[in-house]
């Protein structure tokens, strides 16, 4: 069953001690204008905290903004709670500071996408849209 963009609800969370959000409030805004549903969980949540509130919300897609470098262990910690929370079929997107040699290990722990610092916000809507519908 296809989704209309109004129905797609999207998680983009900002984990661990990264305090800088400017990417994404940007990527939030250009989800919004597209139509989606978005929640945004403000700084420094917990792998544990994203897992619950993606839950809660019930989302189609979990979007994670990290520049402080500490991808790989957040997701690690993630991917292990994804199932525990029933997100299994949750759309999983990683953007921010993401070395290229990082992300066959992202994919590998069941990221979807990965989308670099520089990466047009509207590639991130395609992406989803390409994805849910």
């Amino acid at each position: 069953m296809t989704k209309k963009n109004s129905d797609i609800r999207v998680l983009i969370a900002k984990p661990g001690l990264d305090g800088h959000d400017v990417g994404a409030k940007i990527i939030v805004r250009a989800l919004m204008e597209a139509g989606f549903q978005v929640i945004y969980t403000g700084l420094k949540k917990s792998p544990e905290e994203i897992a619950r509130i993606a839950a809660d919300e019930d989302v189609d897609v979990l979007g994670l903004s990290v520049l402080s470098g500490s991808h790989i262990p957040i997701c690690r910690r993630l991917q292990a709670l994804l199932p525990e929370h029933g997100l299994d079929d949750v759309v999983w997107v990683v953007g921010g500071n993401i070395p290229n040699k990082d992300c066959s290990e992202l994919q590998g722990l069941g990221v979807d996408a990965v989308f670099p610092v520089g990466s047009p916000p509207q590639s991130i809507v395609d992406f989803i849209r390409q994805r849910i519908s």
